[in-house]
């Protein structure tokens, strides 16, 4: 009997297993540093405009403001996100500018209603909400520091 892993909704992915595959079962590995928290830090040129899309658009609020930082967190704080001034010290040069091979992702519960929102509201949608080959919604936004913005939900 083949057993197929699960993929991140939940359900089945046959198509993610090749042919005479292994299975590893994943455990506690000793001498690997534990993780406690993992936080995303969005490099901004202007954190007000930065800081009102997050805010305005997803379940963040305001948990530290600064000149040259701004702490978001989810309900529950159990999502956090960074916004920076880009050209602060403590900001490496290579990350300053655009952002280059990243995009963040936020899974919501209606991602038409988070559509008319963001119409609503200006922000500019590269995407719109189309249903993706791996059976979710999905839509696509640009934040004002040039992050694109996945927003997904299950159809």
């Amino acid at each position: 009997m083949i057993r197929f892993p699960r993929n991140w909704r939940g359900g089945y992915d046959r198509e993610a297993v090749p042919n005479k595959c292994k299975y590893t079962n994943f455990r506690y590995q000793e001498n690997v540093i534990e993780i406690n928290r993992l936080l995303t830090n969005v490099c901004c040129q202007n954190l007000a405009e930065s800081k009102s899309f997050y805010t305005s658009l997803f379940d963040f609020r305001i948990d530290y403001d600064s000149d040259w930082f701004v702490h978001l967190v989810s309900e529950g704080r159990k999502l956090e996100l960074g916004l920076i001034y880009e050209s602060h010290e403590v900001v490496p040069d290579e990350v300053r500018g655009k952002p280059s091979g990243v995009y963040l992702t936020f899974v919501v519960k209606d991602v038409d209603e988070f559509y008319q929102k963001t119409l609503e509201l200006g922000y500019q949608v590269i995407q719109s909400p189309e249903i993706t080959f791996y059976g979710q919604k999905r839509m696509l936004i640009l934040a004002p520091e040039g992050t694109v913005c996945d927003v997904s939900s299950p159809s």
